[in-house]
């Protein structure tokens, strides 16, 4: 089996921030396919490259030259990667321009991993104030686990330092996109959740526990 991974990158530099984290992303998915026996396609979108098309269409309401074909590329894929920069606390113009270009209904079910990337952490609550948002609006399924970058994140592998965490979430967010393409209640393969300091551990079995579904009824 052959699964194509859309990579949408928002970066507006040469290299960029965002395409390294997108890079990553992507890297990690491969990874992983490729361990399940699996053969994988890369298929990378720069919105930099359509900056002007995709003005053109808003006014006109229709894609045109290369455009089209990155709309289609997204449209056939198995699954997105979607990464942007962060402006004026949300996600660029241009990332959510060509998400408002989408025919409706592309995107529904289909599994998207997030990813962000700042000068700061301050801004790395984008993901789940303004992205996941978006692509639940879409009928997308977004991955549990966000990616976000600032600047000090890249360029150290060590585990012990913001790096090294680094690529620990960006494995986490990838195994569980890949699981996504088993089906909506598939578990990915990830190590557990690092415990917080004086928190307690969840016990599903414990006396007065309520699921979800015995609470809907």
């Amino acid at each position: 089996m052959t699964r194509h991974i859309a990579v949408v990158s928002a970066g507006l530099s040469s290299p960029s921030s965002t395409r390294i984290l997108a890079d990553q992303l992507a890297s990690a998915v491969e990874a992983r396919l490729f361990e399940r026996g699996e053969d994988v396609r890369i298929h990378v979108v720069e919105l930099r490259e359509h900056a002007r098309a995709l003005a053109d269409n808003l006014l006109t309401g229709f894609p045109s030259g290369g455009l089209a074909q990155a709309l289609q590329t997204v449209a056939d894929a198995d699954a997105v990667i979607a990464v942007t920069p962060v402006f004026s606390a949300s996600y660029s113009g241009l990332f959510k321009t060509f998400f408002d270009v989408l025919e409706p209904g592309v995107l529904e079910g289909k599994p998207v991993l997030m990813g962000a990337t700042a000068g700061t952490a301050r801004h790395s609550l984008v993901l789940e104030h303004a992205m996941r948002p978006l692509f639940s609006y879409l009928k997308a399924t977004p991955v549990p686990t966000a990616v976000f970058a600032a600047s000090e994140d890249f360029g150290s592998n060590d585990s012990s330092d913001r790096g090294g965490r680094l690529g620990q979430r960006v494995d986490r967010a990838a195994a569980e996109l890949v699981a996504l393409l088993d089906g909506p209640s598939a578990k990915a393969d990830v190590p557990p959740a690092r415990k917080l300091q004086g928190s307690t551990e969840f016990d599903p079995d414990a006396a007065g526990f309520l699921s979800f579904d015995k609470l809907r009824g």
